[in-house]
């Protein structure tokens, strides 16, 4: 009899241990899966990051009266947060990146800080019909592969690619987003599906321009992509 209890007894802790290997397995691919959740999905504010990879939410600005003609983001970098502040004007909005300091501007085309590296002039941008309008500025970090939700955005939505590649499919096709290619601007309402592709992991900056009352993105459920980045990222 005790050999059977003693039997039984290693019979119920191989069960015990066999099923703590089965939980931990599910707690990590719970865990995998949320951060593929996070880093693939919607963007989120940046002081909630818990991952390298993703879209991460930096500032959001609401817009003083725009200038008449064509509207610009402008991209200065600095050597230091004071130094950005300093030379920030209308619209700017300084936020710290990848390590660096850099001064973001909506103006129109000729706008220059009076100091400063200045690195780009992303447009001309679409305005949405609102009456009030609001910045948002991003950095998006993918792996070649990775991809966002299909989404839509109350706004203008551009990239400044640093490094790595993206490609952009929309209902006109793809838009491919590389350093020191023009950059990828997508006009209000557009549906969209971003992948990054290419060999090495991708950074950029990002701008949607933006009905300040508005939710930041929403699911465009009606459109089916063709998933053609898929393809590119494949070759």
């Amino acid at each position: 009899m005790k050999g059977l209890l003693s039997f039984h007894g290693r019979i119920v802790r191989a069960a015990v241990v066999a099923l703590s290997i089965v939980s931990v397995a599910l707690v990590g691919l719970a865990a995998t899966r949320d951060a593929f959740a996070q880093t693939g999905g919607a963007c989120i504010p940046v002081s909630q990051r818990t991952t390298e990879l993703g879209c991460f939410v930096y500032a959001e600005e609401h817009l003083r009266e725009l200038p008449d003609g064509p509207v610009y983001w402008h991209i200065d970098r600095f050597a230091d947060q004071s130094s950005a502040q300093a030379a920030k004007g209308e619209n700017g909005t300084v936020v710290e990146i990848l390590g660096r300091v850099w001064l973001f501007t909506i103006s129109g085309k000729s706008w220059r800080p009076s100091t400063g590296e200045h690195i780009a002039d992303i447009g001309p941008l679409t305005l949405p019909h609102a009456r009030s309008l609001m910045a948002t500025y991003m950095e998006g970090n993918f792996k070649p592969g990775m991809q966002s939700t299909i989404h839509r955005h109350p706004g203008t939505e551009a990239w400044f690619v640093l490094s790595g590649a993206q490609c952009l499919e929309t209902p006109h096709g793809e838009q491919i987003g590389k350093p020191g290619a023009p950059p990828v601007i997508v006009p209000p309402g557009e549906p969209m599906l971003l992948t990054g592709i290419g060999k090495e992991q991708g950074h950029w900056l990002v701008l949607i321009l933006m009905d300040a009352t508005m939710p930041r993105g929403t699911p465009a459920d009606d459109w089916t992509p063709k998933h053609t980045c898929e393809e590119i990222a494949a070759e």
